[in-house]
């Protein structure tokens, strides 16, 4: 059994003098935080504040799930990942995830149910993921967004899963999701086991 946290080591132990704002555009802002260090020193801190939720589908079906492929700018290279996109404020997670899957596979899915949730970057960010499990899919056409180009590839859910953990899959939110998925089934002791 773990150690149990004393109350004084969840407090706050920085100091903040002030802020500003050095960037923004509709997805995110950027502020940098005068502070004082928790050993006493000054300091900065840059905080990447995320105005959308991010939200993910792992669509399954017969022991196959759907990857999205598309060129990610900010990594300079192509990325395979599990349907994903933004949920605005006001917006249920779960109603972005079904216009996600529908925008990027063309899938509508019967049946929904949410897997896991964590904050993506705690470091340098606040931006809070949610993910969830899309089954019996009905296709239907994709309606790719103009900043998408997206291929969309039917792989065995154990390949997936070994893609997640081998470095093939590297985007956090698809990883989450896979191992999540793969954990809960029988016999996850190994989650290649899938």
């Amino acid at each position: 059994m773990g150690e149990a946290v004393m109350g004084h080591e969840t407090e706050n132990p920085w100091l903040t003098l002030g802020s500003r704002r050095v960037y923004e555009n509709s997805w995110i802002s950027v502020r940098e935080d005068s502070v004082v260090r928790p050993d006493g020193e000054p300091g900065i801190y840059g905080v990447v504040h995320y105005k959308n939720t991010a939200v993910g589908v792992l669509p399954v079906e017969n022991e196959h799930v759907y990857l999205v492929g598309q060129y990610r700018y900010p990594l300079e290279r192509y990325s395979w990942e599990i349907p994903e996109g933004g949920c605005p404020e006001g917006e249920e997670p779960l109603e972005a995830a079904r216009r996600e899957l529908r925008e990027e596979t063309g899938f509508e899915a019967g049946n929904w149910r949410r897997l896991g949730e964590a904050f993506l970057s705690n470091s340098v960010a606040d931006e809070y993921a949610v993910w969830f499990l899309a089954t019996d899919l009905v296709p239907g056409e994709p309606q790719n967004e103009g900043t998408e180009v997206i291929g969309v590839r039917r792989v065995p859910l154990r390949e997936a899963v070994v893609m997640a953990t081998d470095g093939r899959i590297t985007d956090a939110l698809s990883v989450l999701a896979l191992t999540t998925y793969a954990l809960e089934q029988p016999g996850s002791d190994d989650a290649a086991a899938v």
